[in-house]
């Protein structure tokens, strides 16, 4: 028997979109690097998806910007990460 592979449905923050269905390990890896990331200031969407390539682009197997993506949507629907009203638009993380 092999290990169990799990999986999360990630969410979007339209309601009435599905997200993906995607590998856990990849989820927390890439969950805990964009927010790693906009930890450090507001960014802006094109900024994020840079970041997040440049930090995890020699330890990750896939492609970083579409798993950073719907990662990001997902945070952004457990409004762990939200858009500032400015232009252009940056995302942050939410303070608690």
């Amino acid at each position: 028997m092999g290990k169990e592979i799990l999986k999360i449905q990630t969410l979007h923050p339209q309601p009435g979109k599905t997200n993906k269905n995607i590998l856990l390990d990849k989820y927390n890896f890439i969950r805990k690097n964009l927010l790693a990331v906009l930890g450090k200031k507001e960014l802006t969407h094109m900024e994020l998806m840079e970041a997040l390539y440049q930090r995890v682009k020699d330890n990750f197997e896939g492609n970083a910007q579409w798993y950073g993506e719907t990662v990001k949507l997902d945070l952004e629907a457990r409004k762990l990460i939200e858009r500032t009203k400015t232009k252009p638009e940056k995302y942050r993380v939410v303070k608690p």
